[in-house]
């Protein structure tokens, strides 16, 4: 089977590009070549953003499943439509589950939960890009999948909700004994998946032609709190017990807005999915890696390279600050009262 990733080296496209190879697929990469060839994998080097370069660059082949995992706004959309109209047997768009209704109305999230999310634009466009393919689906017969992602990590990021992207920052401050901020009081429930167990999912999915016209999310089973998460990063760490400051979003989204999209429009409400439907069409899809194991494999990789444990001194500085900031207020408050 001929397959074309539209990236191929990213956290969750990494994954899909290594089982697919595993499985014998005919693989692909369309991307700019910066990173290290897959063996095995043929590079096509273009710059997805440079319509006339893609197009020379794919010629007049076609494909039994194209997948594309940087696709993130409508106009990205329409260009991958002129490309691949009548050339591909299966287009599947990775969206993203943010795009379900915030805040929730109903548990657990299914493939029907309405997609609303009035707090960040990035779930908006992904929404906009699905509602641009269902329409050419309908019209024009384009044989469109969409894929919903949770939050999906590699063993290159310690995933807790509030961190910096040299993601080594927060696990230096839990073996340190440091404070850690918690948006809420830490009890919303989350979902985490590794690459390795989501790609099992998409991989199933490759030349299905029952998947056409159909959603799905693509998770694993185990739920946590944002509590839980972080002591299962500390355990994992070997760190101490860790210092858990629960802040409000509302409070954090104040003296922080860049987090506003990324708290109020995802992180701040529970995430627990139904995984019915991606089992049903991919029958041996299971999600095996805990997170705890997970977790365990990051900090091996952190810890093979000290060139990979980078601090950001300008996270350090700025979460020092919001909890000084809370703290006083909290004193404040007891004070007024009478505490």
């Amino acid at each position: 089977m001929k397959i074309l990733f539209i990236g191929g080296t990213g956290t969750i496209s990494s994954a899909c590009t290594r089982l697919a190879l595993e499985r014998g697929f005919e693989l692909a990469l369309l991307n700019r070549g910066h990173q290290t060839a897959w063996p095995g994998a043929r590079q096509i080097k273009a710059d997805i953003a440079n319509a006339a370069a893609t197009a020379a660059a794919l010629g007049q082949e076609r494909w039994d499943a194209v997948v594309d995992f940087i696709a993130y706004t409508p106009v990205d959309v329409e260009q991958r439509l002129a490309l691949f109209r009548g050339r591909t047997a299966q287009f599947i768009f990775i969206s993203s589950a943010s795009a379900y209704q915030k805040p929730l109305a109903s548990f657990p999230i299914t493939e029907s939960t309405p997609l609303v999310n009035p707090f960040w634009d990035y779930s908006r466009n992904k929404i906009a890009c699905e509602e641009r393919l269902l329409r050419a689906l309908r019209e024009e017969h384009f044989p469109v999948t969409i894929i919903r992602p949770s939050w999906t990590y590699d063993e290159r990021r310690i995933t807790v909700p509030v961190n910096s992207k040299r993601s080594f920052t927060v696990l230096d401050r839990l073996r340190r004994g440091q404070p850690v901020i918690v948006p809420g009081d830490g009890t919303s429930l989350w979902t985490m998946t590794h690459n390795t167990d989501f790609a099992k999912g998409l991989v199933g999915l490759l030349g299905h032609s029952g998947a056409i016209g159909h959603a799905f999310h693509i998770t694993a089973d185990e739920v946590l709190t944002w509590n839980q998460i972080y002591e299962v990063v500390a355990e994992a760490a070997g760190a101490p017990k860790p210092k858990l400051v629960h802040i409000a979003s509302d409070f954090i989204t104040a003296c922080l807005p860049e987090f506003a999209g990324g708290l109020h429009g995802d992180k701040a409400h529970s995430a627990v999915f139904d995984n019915t439907k991606i089992k049903r069409f991919v029958p041996d899809f299971a999600a095996t890696t805990r997170f705890r194991d997970g977790m365990a494999q990051s900090i091996k990789w952190f810890e093979a390279d000290p060139a990979r444990q980078e601090i950001d001194a300008a996270a350090n500085a700025v979460w020092d600050r919001l909890i000084a900031v809370y703290e006083r207020g909290l004193e404040t408050a007891k004070r007024e009262f009478g505490r």
